[in-house]
């Protein structure tokens, strides 16, 4: 059962037909309007950071940048070389989570969260291409560990902003027909519905905001990043983060963000986390304070207040500049100085963080960072950390 703790878009109603399902859609685009109108975060026609995004470059670093991007750079492994191992979940999906979390990567921003009985689905992408066309864009590095119809049954879908490498309409497409409500950022539901979810399926949040959706409570909690899918539509949804919790467990997920001084509110109001899922990868100078990184990751952790930390976003597409494997690696030996508890997973191999003993450091033998990342030494500062501001 799907129901709203403050202020969620879906309505309570059976789900339409025919006449009614033109009356669904025309109350579902009115409210989320008067939402949308009525949200703190929007002025001017578009929805805004608490902290303004900004770039380090200086004039001219931007065609040096897309050059790099589009040509690559001498040495730098941007896509492996191998082939990356890819597991199959279900025999471990078809076995009991005795701790009541468990947690599946499968493949950049997309999990399966299993919390005390509850499924949860985050940012489902399975294109072959993070792209708005099939046959130019970032490609994926591997397979997708399972196939959509092979899922097993989801309580609730995840997705946290409208970018092509989180939210892919032939995945939706496949994934409307399950039956399964939707929860997402405000303004994100317009995208939901025309790919053939239902309005009545679909719970939009605007930060700090609370739905419930069967066992499992879901807040949308501030994120430092952007939103579109083409031109004109910059900004026109919000993005966020999110804190999913039961009566038992607690998990926050990054979604897309930058540092923000709004993490250390949010571990303080929805805090501690038993599993804390932060994006690493696509990082670089050029938009420093949109995404994290590994080192910006560390920091974003211990203003949350710490917990079991899952890289995310990384190891799928070619997204950035760093090698493939680069946050990865970082992340491991910046992490170590620290203790932080990493929980590193293979792609489609489900794990319960708190019965995580050692980290998995399966990418090594399949590229080089590794040697790179120890030249550079484990104190060294790298040129994409920033403070919280």
């Amino acid at each position: 059962m799907m129901n709203e703790s403050t202020g969620g878009a879906a309505a309570r109603r059976s789900r339409p037909v025919g006449h009614r399902t033109f009356v669904a859609v025309d109350r579902a685009r009115g409210l989320r309007q008067e939402r949308t109108r009525a949200s703190p975060r929007f002025h001017g026609g578009r929805f805004e950071n608490t902290v303004p995004v900004a770039t380090p470059m200086k004039p001219g670093e931007q065609w040096a940048t897309l050059r790099e991007y589009f040509f690559g750079a001498r040495g730098v492994e941007r896509r492996p070389t191998q082939p990356l191992p890819v597991e199959s979940p279900l025999p471990g999906w078809a076995t009991p989570v005795s701790s009541g979390l468990r947690v599946t990567w499968l493949g950049h921003s997309t999990t399966l969260l299993e919390l005390d009985g509850a499924r949860v689905l985050t940012d489902p992408v399975w294109g072959e291409r993070a792209s708005p066309v099939s046959f130019v864009g970032p490609r994926r590095f591997h397979p997708a560990p399972v196939a959509i119809d092979a899922l097993p049954p989801l309580d609730a879908i995840l997705i946290s902003h409208d970018h092509f490498d989180h939210l892919d309409r032939p995945t939706i497409r496949a994934l409307a027909r399950l039956g399964v409500p939707f929860v997402t950022s405000l303004g994100v539901g317009l995208h939901l519905e025309a790919w053939g979810v239902p309005a009545d399926r679909v719970v939009e949040l605007d930060w700090w905001e609370t739905a419930s959706v069967g066992p499992l409570t879901f807040h949308a909690t501030p994120a430092r990043h952007f939103s579109g899918r083409g031109p004109g539509t910059t900004n026109a949804s919000l993005w966020s983060s999110w804190v999913l919790a039961t009566d038992r467990h607690r998990v926050f997920f990054s979604g897309d963000t930058g540092l923000t001084p709004e993490f250390t509110a949010v571990g303080e109001r929805l805090g501690p986390f038993d599993l804390v899922m932060l994006e690493v990868g696509a990082y670089h100078p050029a938009w420093g304070s949109i995404h994290l990184g590994p080192e910006n990751a560390l920091t974003a952790h211990r203003m949350l207040g710490g917990g079991p930390l899952m890289p995310v976003h990384w190891g799928t597409f070619d997204l950035a500049l760093h090698a493939w494997d680069e946050p990865a690696e970082t992340l491991v030996t910046r992490g170590a100085a620290t203790g932080v508890q990493l929980v590193t997973p293979r792609l489609g191999h489900p794990v319960e963080p708190s019965r995580m003993e050692r980290v998995d450091t399966w990418w090594r033998g399949l590229g080089r960072s590794h040697e790179r990342v120890l030249a550079a030494g484990t104190r060294a500062r790298t040129p994409w950390h920033t403070k919280p501001t």
